[in-house]
């Protein structure tokens, strides 16, 4: 093999596991206060995002917090410089798919959602 080729072969690589990294590392970097996305049962004819068939994988933190004894999610804290956000899924990302799905579930704060009858409102906090 020519001695180009095999440095472009060790270049393509070194580029393949370093995104590879950047992919994996930043779900397990995290600063300062975590996080929460909270759900509160609320009574209102008003309308609200159907979350029923919603999976856990895709709402990890939704259904997290509606399945728990106090209505709130794990906690979910942000990375340095904001690059954890570009490749991690957050409590963000579920209440504005919710808004962008049913807009007129939204709220000043976060979205209705409706789940087995009962009604919730889900916000992001950050006690």
């Amino acid at each position: 093999m020519r001695r180009v080729t095999r440095n472009l072969l060790v270049a393509i690589a070194l580029v393949a596991v370093a995104l590879l990294a950047l992919g994996a590392l930043p779900g397990y970097l995290g600063s300062g206060d975590p996080y929460y996305l909270t759900v509160e049962p609320i009574e209102t004819n008003d309308t609200a995002a159907d979350v029923n068939n919603v999976s856990h994988r895709r709402y990890p933190y939704l259904v997290g917090a509606i399945e728990s004894d106090d209505g709130r999610s794990g906690g979910y804290q942000t990375g340095p410089y904001g690059m954890k956000e570009w490749f991690t899924h957050t409590p963000f990302d579920e209440v504005d798919a919710l808004t962008q799905q049913v807009p007129n579930a939204s709220t000043e704060t976060g979205v209705r959602v409706r789940r087995d009858g009962e009604v919730y409102h889900a916000e992001v906090i950050r006690p």
